[in-house]
């Protein structure tokens, strides 16, 4: 069955008149009247009938007309989510998050991401460190992730977003807590927490190559998986930490966060896909994460 039939149908019992049916439909009247006739001839019922002066819809007609305008509602509203979806509109997508970006970012990307594609429903994964992301990234878990990028995968995709400052979480009754900032030498005779060893935490190869680079062997007392486990501890003076500047974002009482100097080292936030995937929705996603984050020239914290 022509779908043009059904609307040209709808059109002739919403007017009564083949006349006015033609104008409103921007056609001539005679092969509207064919149309119809056809349509009833598939059919094998009468839907109208006709007066030189009017037409008037049967009883199956009258049935017919609002299973029509069902059928033709449904058809415009498939079309329309065909678009939306092919516009990247609707959809939806998991994005993991380091933890610093979990306090820092996750509150504003989530208004952001949703005033920006309303159509998309979102969930989130906070506290996922780098190589857990790449992981499910890789067996579809998320679909986008922000992370610390380590060495390169060619299953996925990453764009660099920023570079951010580390710091020195500090217990505030901690010795180095009256500094304006603090050397990495200078944590050579501090207990220290850091994130995961064995490829759990990119942040853990990074803060002890930045210490070993300064000729500070680290003294480790406790490793942890998660950013504000490890806040936590410096807070109940166990220790400190050195973490992306973003961790500022999570006060707790009891600690302090100073600049790390000498070296002032930067750590490289992305947002990563798995190279194989392009959806239109997923593609936004990752553009509206980019616009929104400072360009990868800047460096957070820096002076």
């Amino acid at each position: 069955m022509d779908l043009r039939h059904l609307r040209y149908f709808v059109a002739v019992a919403e007017e009564r008149h083949f006349g006015r049916a033609a104008e409103r439909l921007h056609m001539a009247q005679p092969p509207l009247s064919q149309a119809v006739r056809r349509l009833e001839a598939e059919l094998g019922v009468e839907l109208l009938h006709r007066t030189t002066r009017r037409v008037e819809l049967t009883e199956a007609g009258r049935a017919y007309l609002e299973r029509a305008r069902a059928i033709l509602d449904q058809v415009d509203q498939a079309a329309e989510l065909a678009r939306r979806v092919a516009a990247g509109a609707v959809g939806h997508l998991a994005i993991g998050c380091v933890g610093s970006v979990t306090y820092s970012l996750l509150p504003t990307l989530s208004r952001q991401l949703s005033a920006a594609l309303p159509g998309v429903d979102f969930s989130f994964r906070g506290e996922m460190p780098a190589p857990e992301q790449a992981e499910a990234l890789r067996t579809g878990a998320i679909d986008v992730a922000l992370l610390r990028p380590s060495a390169a995968d060619p299953s996925l995709v990453a764009h660099l977003l920023r570079r951010d400052r580390l710091v020195v979480a500090l217990p505030t009754d901690h010795p180095l807590a009256g500094r304006r900032r603090v050397r990495a030498v200078d944590l050579a005779d501090t207990d220290l927490i850091v994130h995961a060893a064995d490829g759990r935490s990119v942040m853990h190869d990074v803060v002890l190559r930045v210490l070993r680079d300064a000729g500070v062997e680290p003294r480790i007392r406790h490793r942890v998986g998660e950013t504000s486990t490890l806040v936590t501890l410096v807070a109940g003076g166990l220790g400190a930490a050195v973490v992306p500047e973003p961790v500022t974002a999570l006060p707790l009482p009891g600690v302090v966060y100073r600049p790390l100097v000498q070296p002032a080292t930067t750590v490289d936030l992305a947002v990563a896909h798995r190279a194989d995937r392009s959806e239109p929705h997923l593609m936004r996603t990752v553009e509206v994460i980019r616009q929104l984050l400072a360009p990868a020239a800047k460096v957070r914290g820096a002076r």
